[in-house]
């Protein structure tokens, strides 16, 4: 599996929100979200312009050429259409004769972009697959949202899934809870709600300042969601491969946050050892956290050849996913 991924230049750390918010110390961000900086991408830098550095870093290592079909997972496209990816296609340079879509999913985005991939690999439809994974939730966010200007950070990533992956690929668990849409959203903007060139600012629950154009997240039941879903989920994972949690050699979740991240490791009985916590650098970055994961285990020997990989990821929508990958 190749993987390579963007983060963009401008920095956020943690001092500079503690200048913002004064009670949030920099130290206290980072230990209750496991963030001490995030990228956060130019105010002319869109999803679809990082999709591209991502993209140029991995055809370093691989012919660009060989690419027949493009997946791109964005919640932050540049345009209602025309699609994200036939505009990534032509700027790449890419040949005529693939396809292309855009999918629109968050922190279950890669481990969905895999089972797509799978199936067109399986069908005879392609056989070299780029899966990308492109956001910017920072253009979402209110300037004095100081949670979610906490959490999140931007990032893209590009990863070549080829036919001969796909005994690499085993089975998937999949789920979807449309009750929660509500409870992580961006009330406005598409055609049932126009974007306002003025929306009002209102206060939460939790005392934040929003308003109807940026991103809301009801953390406390996004939490509920996840401690209720994700357990059940790595079960059925596990039962469909017919395997069991000591015979995975590394568990790598959605970065949601670093205290729900262990709340799950303590609730599933995963080791230590073999389950991955990094966001330091870069916060949540939505769908591009599991790939900027294993990439970064890769590279430094955490995960190696034979291994076998179990990744979930959940979240907005409410969309969670699990698969287990041989390395």
């Amino acid at each position: 599996m190749r993987i390579a991924s963007y983060l963009p230049e401008k920095v956020l750390h943690n001092e500079t929100l503690s200048e913002l918010f004064p009670e949030w110390t920099p130290k206290k961000i980072e230990k209750k979200l496991g963030v001490r900086e995030r990228r956060i991408a130019a105010d002319d830098e869109t999803a679809l312009d990082m999709a591209m550095k991502a993209c140029e870093k991995l055809f370093a290592a691989i012919d660009k050429q060989s690419i027949d079909f493009l997946l791109l997972c964005t919640q932050s496209p540049d345009y209602y259409l025309p699609t994200s990816a036939c505009i990534l296609q032509d700027r790449l340079g890419l040949k005529t004769e693939i396809g292309a879509l855009d999918f629109n999913l968050g922190c279950s985005g890669f481990v969905y972009g895999l089972s797509l991939a799978k199936g067109l690999l399986s069908a005879g439809v392609a056989t070299n697959i780029l899966l990308v994974m492109s956001e910017t939730y920072s253009k979402h966010i209110h300037p004095k949202d100081k949670g979610n200007r906490s959490i999140f950070g931007d990032a893209a990533t590009a990863t070549l899934i080829s036919k001969d992956m796909l005994p690499k690929i085993h089975e998937f668990a999949l789920g979807t809870d449309g009750s929660g849409w509500n409870n992580l959203i961006v009330l406005n903007g598409g055609l049932r709600n126009r974007a306002k060139q003025e929306a009002l600012d209102w206060t939460d629950e939790n005392g934040a300042l929003r308003n109807d154009d940026m991103l809301y997240m009801n953390g406390p039941e996004i939490f509920n969601f996840t401690i209720e879903a994700v357990p059940a989920l790595i079960t059925q994972v596990l039962d469909k491969n017919k395997t069991s949690l000591e015979e995975i050699d590394y568990v790598i979740f959605h970065q949601a946050n670093q205290y729900m991240l262990q709340y799950l490791r303590d609730l599933v009985g995963i080791d230590e050892n073999k389950f991955y916590i990094d966001m330091t650098e870069t916060g949540n970055t939505v769908s591009a956290t599991i790939p900027i994961a294993l990439e970064k285990c890769l590279n430094n020997g955490r995960i190696k050849s034979g291994d076998n990989i179990l990744l979930a990821g959940f979240g907005v929508g409410y969309s969670y996913g699990a698969t287990i990958i041989t390395i």
